[in-house]
């Protein structure tokens, strides 16, 4: 009820109640089911279910309408580098998955999350005893995050609004591997990042603790955040933190000077563990921490490009 209750403020703000989008727990529910899916074996780097990932992110680009912004067509291919091989045939070969929303702005805005995940326990850093040949869903981490993504770019895509900047939607590739489709990125950009007004980043976010909230990170990156904070309509709890570097793909984008926010649930018993599966995300919280995301966007698109401002430890 209070979400609805949240849903409505925003219709009524665009003034479009009987047909505005809003992210949908049934379509967050479908992108983690796909992608979290034993099918997908884990979504290691360099394995065709990673591939079958990047596809079915820019196949939902296309359905949006948003415009293949890779250096071969929605895709950006890189070669990653793997610490820890276990399987002679590990292929590093991937791609980040780039859609551009053009709103015919002079500043864009990027909003991220990472597609991979540690695959069969072969690669990358399992907390699993014995990880070898044990699917890795990684449901929150990050098919969580991908759907929200997804939600963001239809939501931004869908509903009509000429805001006033363009957006760039990005799905990163070797996150788990070291940030390494997001650094990938910003040394080769297909957007000046001069040009680039701020990044959001989701990383897991499908475990809600309703006693801890979701966490934004990216708070101190910016004056202008704080206000940008106040009159959020929400029930969802949440809280700020500073820091603006860490473990996830904004951190590629602050070590760039640009301001960024990081949207995460917290650690669970069941990160970087076979047990991460689609029937633990809560995806009717997940669409209310999307709603807090869409606001707080919103409040910034009233205001010029936002300043960096490095965080002090």
């Amino acid at each position: 009820m209070k979400i609805l209750l949240i849903i409505s403020i925003l219709f009524l703000t665009k003034n479009t109640f009987a047909q505005f989008i809003t992210p949908s727990p049934e379509r967050i529910t479908k992108h983690i089911n796909y992608l979290g899916s034993d099918k997908m074996k884990g979504r290691g780097t360099g394995s065709k279910e990673n591939a079958k990932a990047a596809g079915y992110v820019a196949r939902q680009f296309k359905k949006m309408k948003l415009k293949p912004l890779g250096t071969d067509g929605y895709y950006q291919p890189f070669t990653a580098k793997i610490r820890r091989v276990i399987v002679e045939d590990s292929l590093p070969e991937t791609k980040n998955v780039i859609g551009f929303l053009d709103n015919g702005a002079v500043n864009t805005i990027i909003i991220g999350a990472h597609f991979d995940h540690l695959g069969m326990g072969l690669q990358g850093s399992s907390k699993a005893e014995k990880p070898e040949g044990q699917i890795h869903n990684g449901a929150d981490d990050n098919a969580s995050g991908v759907a929200g993504l997804l939600e963001m770019a239809k939501y931004f895509s869908e509903n009509n609004i000429k805001e006033t900047n363009n957006f760039l939607f990005i799905a990163f590739g070797a996150e788990e591997l070291g940030l390494q489709g997001s650094r990938y990125f910003v040394d080769n950009p297909t957007v000046p990042l001069e040009k680039i007004n701020f990044m959001a980043n989701m990383d897991m976010i499908g475990r809600y603790d309703p006693k801890r909230g979701v966490g934004i990170g990216g708070y101190g990156t910016s004056e202008q955040w704080p206000g940008i904070f106040k009159n959020i309509t929400t029930d969802t709890k949440f809280f700020t933190d500073n820091a603006g570097s860490g473990g996830s793909d904004h951190g590629s984008f602050y070590a760039k000077k640009i301001p960024v926010l990081f949207f995460h649930t917290g650690g669970h018993d069941d990160y970087h563990k076979p047990t991460d599966d689609p029937d633990k995300v809560n995806t009717i919280a997940e669409s209310g921490i999307l709603l807090i995301e869409i606001q707080l966007i919103e409040n910034a698109l009233k205001l010029p490009k936002l300043k960096f401002q490095e965080v002090k430890n």
